[in-house]
């Protein structure tokens, strides 16, 4: 053998060598994944609603959503998430008349009830300030009497960590950790929670039937308040209440004070018009017996006082809304055997599945 060929031989074998102990390279995977997300209906008692269309529900940004849901470094040192404040078992809502945030300071309005926001079409929290729900959703984090934390330190401790790196590469093209995508995902996660399937909700399906007393309720409840037919006259509840999910979306002064004794403007901080003073958000009725204590600055603790308010303690002020304002005079009407009815009714519209649903869990 010659010399060039004992040469390009020892180089043949080099290449080989060093070419055999590279490591090999990592495939290619398309992480971003857009699988459609399907509200999960029980009764299809609820209309279909108005879905944002630059927001589609996936299976990837809901999961995302939810582990955001329940991520404790959206706060400032780490001890709290919107499930803190938002409590599966209590209806997504506080017991507290205020929730109390990481610095240990209160809030002003008692913490509202999340489900069937796919239905809320007219801005969030009492006094609507939030126009959608992505908006509501990061809002909480850099409250100082909530979360007290900057959406840039989110970002850099979410982009600092492997399992968000991965979801948010899952659930958004490009897979990037923004504020914006932050926002979206907790956006359909909350859209993806649906309360449809109380007794009530059975009953309108032709699956449960009332007792006598929650049938009695129930009739009470939509009957309108008219004065001349005390016998006929109802609690005109469906005034605001109305529809199957038990809300109109709009703001209202319900009496809760009069106009020297109103110590919260409500709609009118949002909007800057007197005429909103005292508004607050019409909220549903779905789940009520569980999500107290009541009204927006949880004054009320039981569903009887909230009766009671309403039959015989109406306030009366500027913005008063006028069907109750009419009832000042004689107030409902109601004896004790109808304010019981009434309350029974209120219970057929709490919905255990949606109490202890898994999909809406912590996934931690």
């Amino acid at each position: 053998m010659n010399f060039k060929k004992i040469t390009s031989l020892l180089v043949l074998s080099g290449f080989i060598v060093l070419t055999s102990c590279k490591k090999d390279p990592e495939p290619y995977v398309a992480e971003y994944d857009s699988t459609p997300y399907s509200l999960q209906y029980t009764n299809n008692t609820l209309p279909v609603p108005n879905l944002p269309s630059d927001n589609p529900l996936t299976i990837e940004k809901v999961e995302l959503g939810r582990m955001l849901f329940y991520e404790n470094q959206l706060s400032k040192d780490g001890s709290m998430n919107c499930a803190t404040c938002h409590v599966q078992e209590d209806g997504f809502s506080d017991l507290n008349q205020f929730s109390t945030g990481v610095e240990g300071l209160q809030g002003g309005r008692q913490a509202m009830a999340i489900f069937n926001m796919a239905w809320n079409e007219n801005g969030f929290f009492w006094d609507g300030r939030a126009e959608l729900l992505r908006h509501q959703s990061i809002l909480p984090i850099q409250d100082p009497l909530e979360m007290n934390e900057t959406l840039e330190n989110v970002i850099s401790k979410l982009g600092s960590d492997t399992l968000y790196i991965s979801q948010f590469k899952r659930a958004f093209d490009g897979g990037a950790i923004t504020s914006l995508n932050i926002s979206l995902a907790l956006e359909a996660f909350m859209m993806s929670i649906v309360s449809d399937n109380s007794k009530y909700d059975r009953y309108l399906a032709g699956t449960e039937t009332l007792t006598a007393s929650e049938e009695n309720g129930r009739v009470l409840f939509f009957a309108e308040y008219n004065e001349f037919f005390p016998a006929t006259s109802g609690a005109d509840c469906a005034h605001c209440h109305s529809g199957t999910n038990f809300e109109n979306d709009q703001y209202m002064n319900n009496g809760l004070d009069t106009d020297g004794t109103m110590t919260d403007e409500g709609r009118q901080d949002a909007t800057g018009d007197p005429n909103d003073k005292g508004k607050f958000k019409v909220t549903s009725l779905r789940n009520i017996a569980v999500t107290g204590p009541y009204m927006h600055d949880g004054r009320f603790s039981t569903l009887e006082e909230v009766i009671d308010h309403y039959n015989d303690g109406i306030q009366q002020s500027a913005t008063l809304d006028p069907a109750l304002d009419a009832t000042t005079t004689t107030g409902l009407m109601l004896d004790a055997t109808e304010k019981a009815d009434l309350i029974n009714f209120l219970k057929t519209l709490t919905d255990d599945s949606y109490l202890n649903n898994q999909a809406y869990k912590s996934p931690f």
